[in-house]
């Protein structure tokens, strides 16, 4: 069966170790280079001028693809368990895939262009990267409730939807105070105006 196929469980391993050290490691040289207050900067900050943009933008494509593999190995997973107990039906599972693509593509595209560089662009990138993540972790916790008990347990059912509300709340104000936030620039000097668009 897939699910006993050794290294499987490694991938979403890896996904979230690559992905903490890419913002880590962006977030250290941000700092050390002067490029930004080291007291909890914005993450596209972190990843905007270079050293730090090379490494972040390389980082991140590389977490987005790893991504895409994690949600794969998980569509076969639910399809292989769904043969035995037909649970969910197969276009809710290639639904919830799709979802998760289109995700790691925004991701793709939050590291390909940066924050000041091409603003809308990064932005449509972070929006479709959230957005995406919040439905893909929802779909994915209604289809663990569906194969309880045979597939999961109700604990980790409760963890996965805990995890989808958080970020269902959190994505609401993030679109808020996106909207209201015009970036052009990092840094600022005291009594600078600001430009209005």
């Amino acid at each position: 069966m897939l699910c006993c196929m050794p290294g499987v469980a490694f991938v979403p391993a890896l996904l979230v170790s690559w992905s903490s050290a890419a913002f880590i490691i962006s977030y250290a040289i941000a700092v050390l280079e002067g490029h930004v207050e080291p007291l909890v900067p914005y993450i596209s900050d972190t990843g905007t001028k270079p050293p730090e943009s090379g490494v972040f933008g390389f980082m991140i494509n590389i977490s987005a693809l790893l991504g895409v593999i994690t949600m794969y190995i998980r569509y076969l997973l639910i399809e292989k368990q769904n043969e035995s107990s037909r649970f969910v039906k197969s276009s809710c599972n290639m639904f919830s895939l799709c979802i998760g693509l289109m995700g790691c593509t925004g991701m793709g595209i939050v590291a390909t262009f940066q924050e000041l560089a091409v603003p809308s662009v990064h932005d449509i990138g972070a929006l479709v990267a959230f957005g995406s993540g919040v439905v893909y972790i929802t779909l994915q916790s209604i289809i663990s409730y569906k194969s309880c008990p045979q597939w999961n347990t109700y604990f980790v059912c409760h963890i996965r939807m805990a995890i989808s509300a958080i970020s269902c709340i959190a994505f609401i104000p993030m679109i808020v105070f996106a909207s209201q936030v015009s970036m052009t620039k990092i840094d600022w000097t005291p009594g600078e105006k600001v430009k209005s668009y």
